[in-house]
C-alpha cells in the first residue's frame, strides 16, 4: 500500500511539473544576422504614422492599442504577448523585432505573405518604438 500511495503522489508531482513546464516559454532565439540588422527606414512622422495605421491592422487585435498584449483576440493566445513599453522589449535590436514580429513562432504568426514590403514592417517597429514608458 505505502508503494502505490508513494507512486501516486511520484505521478501527482510529475503531472504539476509538466503542466508548469507548458507554461513557461522558451527564450526566442534571433538568428545572428537578424540581431545585426539596421531599420531600412528614417524614423520620420510620415513613417512613424504609416507604422501606425499598419500595427492598428495587423497586431492591434492581439497586442492591443498601446502594446500591453491586451488586445481584443488576446485571450484567445497561450503565449505571453509580451508589453512593447517595457525597458527589456524596448532593448532589442530593431533586426530582432524584425524577426519576431515578421517570422514569427508559435502563436506570432508568420507575416512574409501578408505583409509583401518589408518596409512596411520597418514602419511598424518605428512606431512601436514610440510605446515606451
Amino acid at each position: 500500500m505505502k508503494t502505490v500511495k508513494f507512486l501516486m503522489i511520484i505521478g501527482i508531482i510529475s503531472v504539476g511539473l509538466l503542466s508548469f513546464t507548458k507554461l513557461t516559454q522558451t527564450e526566442w532565439k534571433v538568428p545572428a544576422k537578424y540581431q545585426t540588422m539596421k531599420n531600412t527606414l528614417e524614423a520620420s512622422k510620415a513613417n512613424i504614422a504609416l507604422g501606425k495605421t499598419l500595427y492598428a491592422k495587423h497586431c492591434k487585435s492581439c497586442h492591443g492599442s498601446t502594446g500591453l498584449g491586451d488586445g481584443t483576440k488576446a485571450g484567445e493566445v497561450d503565449g505571453d504577448l509580451g508589453d512593447f513599453s517595457s525597458k527589456k522589449f524596448q532593448a532589442q535590436t530593431d533586426g530582432a523585432l524584425f524577426y519576431k514580429s515578421y517570422i514569427g513562432r508559435n502563436d506570432m504568426p508568420n507575416y512574409e505573405k501578408k505583409i509583401t514590403d518589408k518596409d512596411d514592417v520597418w514602419a511598424i517597429i518605428h512606431y512601436v518604438r514610440t510605446l515606451k514608458k
